[in-house]
This record gives C-alpha cells, sequence and structure tokens, in this order.
C-alpha cells in the first residue's frame, strides 16, 4: 500500500555503492532522507 503524505517511510535496508548494507533507520532522526525511484528499462513501470 502506498504511504500517505507525513506517514514516515517503513525501515529498508540496500547495499550502497562499496557493498556495505546501509538501513533507513540508520538515519531516522539525525537527517533528512529523500527517497527516488528509478525505474530500469526491463521494469514493467
Amino acid at each position: 500500500m502506498p504511504l500517505k503524505v507525513g506517514e514516515p517511510a517503513p525501515d529498508f535496508s540496500l547495499k550502497n555503492h562499496l557493498g556495505k548494507i546501509t538501513r533507513l533507520s540508520d538515519y531516522r532522526g539525525t537527517r533528512n532522507v529523500a527517497l527516488a525511484f528509478f525505474p530500469l528499462a526491463w521494469t514493467p513501470v
């Protein structure tokens, strides 16, 4: 289900460009985070 405006994003983890796991919760309460989605050519979006 999509998030509503002002609703906090759920925690998730991804590998960064150095291969280190980065979690959204690592930044919660310390920084603003902007999430962007860039669909790839083979995705149905």
